[in-house]
């Protein structure tokens, strides 16, 4: 493979200096014996869908919940693995890079030498495409050296992320067999774990003996339910991202007479917009959950901004910094609806260029009313999980610009009585997702790669790495092991075009809860 992955890294003082740093291990993680108690049974989060999943995985479906004890629980009926035959495990990067994704390799081949130094580890080089095509880097302390503690995915890489089609699955398959893998570590998000209980499914099904694992990393902060507390790289994603809206809040304050409009990444949900809102305070946020349950049109949101801007601009404040998640651009109705449209047509085959004139009346008109840059962006075609490509729609420019025609207009009005309306657009999305991991998300990473070895130490297929109690030290965290199925539920509708038909079970992003604490 002619490319960089797996080569040592010139590494910054900074960069050397976290690279020193290591993770700590809660006492169930530490020594050479594996204490598995196994829980009940599990059934899904939402029992409506539990036919539907029991039926579309028969052999993963309702496996019971996995916990590792530390050596001093007395627990009678636990497990106790003593014998650790050497084993072969294969990792890959799916999904989009997440700052802490190195550690949970790292933490995985801590474990697996530990417990035996005739074990391998063999990483996937270029993602999933590796994956398929055997293509394979062994994983060595010395291959490790400096990628420890780093940010970004460059030590395999990845391409896209997704398993599913039926040659996808067969190629899988066919890597494992050769390869004679023992286990295959799926990292990644909602999509990639989705397919990871799919694979499980399959090869248990061909009396294939890797056991799948899947580990919860995504910036998204998405995969959240009854076993998930949070995701690998959230917290590092959104400390770095509200210290740059920190630095622009206060650069607004500096000169006052700028409106900062900043899309934030995070796909389909808006946490990664209300955290960085709690953490650093901008004026105003648009989550596309409130928009989504209010139904705000693209009106309502521009009279919104307006309204706020014109009730600073009274106290004399022609400055300020509005947060809006990559996402609002499929929660507002209408626009959404034509998304759907022209995702219609390019499934049909139809050309990007010839797509605008094939839109119903009302579609046809909105688009016509859209500026020509978002048009363009409009029509790039679907990620490969279906959905549109939202890092690319410039929703904050689209806003800034409906804004300042409306605040024109109120000008012209005598209603604003304000200073001249300046936006300044920006887009934090790659920016963060290179950096540095926290500490947080060091020790996080780490331990989730440990809690992989010992689920497949336990014999166990299908299921996701899984740590509670993380608000607290990590000699006070739970390690456990959830079945991937247990996460699932099924849509009876569909929000938007999506990796999932409806009536198909999967993993789904976990929506902010307008309940709950964190929105309150």
């Amino acid at each position: 493979m002619d490319s960089d992955y797996g080569v040592p890294r010139e590494l910054s003082d900074l960069q050397k200096q976290r690279s020193l740093y290591q993770p700590e291990l809660p006492p169930c993680l530490q020594g050479t014996t594996v204490r598995v108690e196994f829980g009940d049974s599990t059934t899904p989060a939402d029992p409506a869908g539990a036919h539907v999943i029991s039926r579309a995985f028969p052999h993963t479906y309702g496996q019971p919940l996995a916990h590792f004890l530390r050596a001093t629980a007395n627990v009678p009926d636990a497990q106790i693995i003593t014998e650790h035959p050497p084993i072969r495990v294969g990792v890959v990067f799916s999904g989009r890079q997440s700052p802490g994704g190195h550690n949970v390799i790292w933490g995985l081949h801590a474990a697996i030498k530990c417990h035996n130094p005739n074990s391998s580890l063999l990483g996937f080089l270029g993602g999933t495409d590796g994956l398929f095509a055997q293509k394979t880097l062994e994983i060595t302390d010395e291959v490790l050296a400096t990628y420890k503690n780093q940010g970004g995915y460059d030590l395999l890489g990845r391409t896209k992320d997704q398993i599913r089609t039926t040659e996808q699955v067969n190629a899988a398959l066919a890597t494992c067999q050769n390869l004679k893998l023992d286990g295959l570590v799926i990292i990644g998000g909602v999509t990639s774990n989705t397919d990871a209980a799919q694979l499980a499914e399959t090869f248990a099904d061909s009396k294939c003996s890797t056991k799948v694992v899947g580990v919860p990393v995504t910036l998204n902060g998405d995969l959240r339910n009854q076993f998930v507390e949070t995701n690998v790289g959230f917290d590092t994603i959104c400390k770095v991202n509200s210290q740059l809206i920190s630095n622009v809040c206060t650069d607004a304050l500096s000169a006052e007479k700028y409106y900062y409009f900043i899309r934030l990444m995070g796909r389909k949900a808006s946490h990664v917009a209300l955290e960085c809102t709690l953490q650093s305070h901008p004026n105003l946020v648009i989550l596309g959950e409130e928009v989504a349950a209010s139904k705000l049109t693209l009106f309502d949101i521009t009279k919104q901004i307006c309204d706020a801007v014109q009730a600073r601009a009274e106290q004399d404040k022609n400055h300020g910094v509005i947060l809006i998640p990559e996402g609002l651009v499929e929660t507002i109705p209408e626009l959404y609806a034509l998304l759907q449209e022209i995702h219609g047509l390019h499934g049909e085959g139809v050309s990007s260029d010839n797509i605008s004139s094939r839109l119903s009346p009302w579609a046809s008109a909105l688009f016509e009313f859209l500026p020509p840059f978002i048009r363009k962006q409009l029509l790039l075609h679907p990620e490969s999980d279906d959905s549109a490509q939202l890092s690319q729609i410039e929703t904050e420019k689209l806003l800034a610009q409906l804004v300042e025609t409306e605040i024109n207009k109120r000008m012209k009005e005598g209603t604003y009585k304000g200073k001249k309306f300046n936006a300044i657009c920006h887009f934090f999305g790659y920016q963060a997702r290179g950096s540095l991991p926290s500490k947080f998300d060091c020790d996080y990473a780490y331990v989730l790669g440990h809690i992989c070895y010992h689920i497949l130490a336990a014999g166990l297929n299908g299921y996701m790495a899984t740590v509670t109690n993380l608000k607290n030290p990590a000699n006070k965290w739970r390690c456990a092991a959830a079945p991937i199925t247990s996460m699932m539920t099924v849509k009876r509708w569909s929000r938007g075009p999506s990796a999932t038909a409806i009536g198909k079970p999967a993993v789904h992003p976990a929506s902010i809860d307008l309940k709950g604490k964190p929105y309150e």
